[in-house]
């Protein structure tokens, strides 16, 4: 949702209690980040966000603070998505406000202040109501889904999710009980479901948005988790990520080395990748690597358990380049095979398998790129290395992992996919599937 916001001007009304719940999924951290908010002016402003230190915060202001939980807790993990529930009651006596994280109540607070009892609160009131940014400012780069904003009840975390009696995980209540007060009030359900016109499903009441911005609807969800490239593997400067940590480019006239937040240590996994800008040569690496031998400073290919297919057609592995297949480019698709329990890499070109290869067959390895070694510290990433040449001032890899999405562009016609697991370009291999929270578990 990066620069983009979604908005409208909310009925006003009287209540005293309120309940927010979403599921978040972040992908930058270190910056104010708004994620619900109502905005009258900077006097007058109530916010759920992310501060600058990955704190989470719940207040409301009202010319000052009148109510504010600032947790001690830190949301640094780029590849999970949160449950995140904020509520209050002010018509008690003493007035509750409480903040939940996956199903637990929040206790240890960095800053805190209570609503006074029945206070006019800004969260009630008609200002312009804004999901992923405010007042156009401060804006969410991540992913968001399942989101309430009911007024006039104050529901726990319970009451949107719960425990998988099989797994253990927190995971979200496909129907639950929901009281939306009258037609035509403000409260809503958005599950971010329709990209188009945002209408939402919300029981009694249903209410729109204008949307500013592009908003990307992806198969990435509390239910199944995609791998992304991960920004918290220490780069150095002059790197960006983009696209919920799916677009990578740098600036740097060296290699600089990417992993993935997933990795691989068993079964059959397919990706895809896109170059653009072309910076030809050798600015390219692209594969698996051992985790443990992550080393930004220099490329994937000099590592002896580094596999990757180089832009020039070429494939190298411990610092020895040898004749592959055909080279890539601007705007070409890579696919990736990687069958761990067999032990072999496969690469293809537009969709078809370099070397003639056979990801299908098995210990065979028929036209198999390498025949990879055991991992020492247990699992493959997804790696590559690039840099930034003469006349090429941010080269740049768009990967799909699923969603069916090179950076903010949808594959132009999906592939066969046996497993149902994720959208490609190309046809996924049999006995194959994406790297996902689901594809690991098959």
């Amino acid at each position: 949702m990066a620069s983009t916001r979604i908005y409208r001007t909310l009925a006003q009304n009287g209540d005293k209690k309120l309940t927010v719940s979403f599921w978040v999924k972040r992908a930058k951290l270190g910056a104010t980040q708004e994620v619900v908010a109502n905005w009258y002016s900077g006097s007058y402003n109530a916010t759920i966000r992310f501060l600058s230190d990955d704190t989470l915060e719940f207040t409301d202001y009202r010319t000052s603070v009148i109510m504010k939980r600032a947790t001690n807790r830190k949301f640094r993990d780029v590849n999970a998505w949160y449950h995140i529930v904020c509520n209050f009651d002010n018509s008690l006596g003493t007035p509750s406000q409480k903040v939940f994280v996956n199903g637990v109540e929040e206790t240890s607070f960095a800053s805190s202040t209570n609503y006074s009892q029945n206070v006019e609160t800004s969260w009630n009131n008609d200002y312009t109501h804004e999901i992923g940014a405010t007042n156009s400012a401060n804006y969410f780069d991540g992913s968001l889904s399942d989101l309430y904003f009911i007024q006039g009840q104050q529901y726990d975390a319970s009451t949107f999710a719960e425990t998988d009696a099989s797994t253990g995980e927190w995971k979200p209540k496909i129907n639950p009980t929901i009281n939306y007060g009258a037609t035509g009030n403000n409260s809503y359900h958005l599950k971010f479901e329709n990209s188009a016109n945002m209408d939402l499903d919300s029981g009694d009441n249903t209410v729109s948005f204008t949307t500013a911005g592009s908003l990307t609807q992806t198969e990435d969800c509390p239910s199944n988790v995609f791998c992304t490239m991960n920004p918290l593997f220490p780069m150095g400067s002059n790197v960006t990520f983009s696209n919920g940590n799916t677009s990578i480019s740098t600036s740097n006239t060296s290699f600089r080395m990417f992993a993935s937040t997933f990795g691989i240590s068993s079964g059959k996994f397919y990706w895809e990748m896109k170059p653009t800008p072309n910076a030809g040569g050798d600015f390219c690496h692209f594969g698996i690597l051992d985790s443990g031998q992550f080393d930004n400073d220099t490329y994937v290919a000099v590592k002896s358990q580094g596999y990757v297919y180089l832009n020039d057609g070429r494939k190298n592995n411990n610092g020895t380049a040898t004749s592959y297949g055909n080279s890539y480019g601007n705007n070409d698709i890579i696919g990736v095979a990687l069958d761990m329990d067999n032990k072999k890499l496969y690469f293809a070109k537009n969709g078809t398998w370099q070397n003639s290869g056979v990801p299908t067959s098995g210990s065979t390895g028929t036209g198999a790129a390498f025949t990879v070694a055991t991992p020492n510290s247990g699992a493959y990433v997804v790696a590559v290395s690039i840099y930034a040449q003469s006349g090429v001032t941010d080269p740049k890899l768009q990967y799909n992992f699923g969603n069916g999405y090179f950076g903010t562009t949808a594959v132009s016609s999906a592939g066969t996919n046996a497993s149902g697991i994720g959208i490609f370009e190309y046809d996924v291999p049999t006995g194959y599937t994406a790297l996902s929270t689901k594809g690991l578990n098959l």
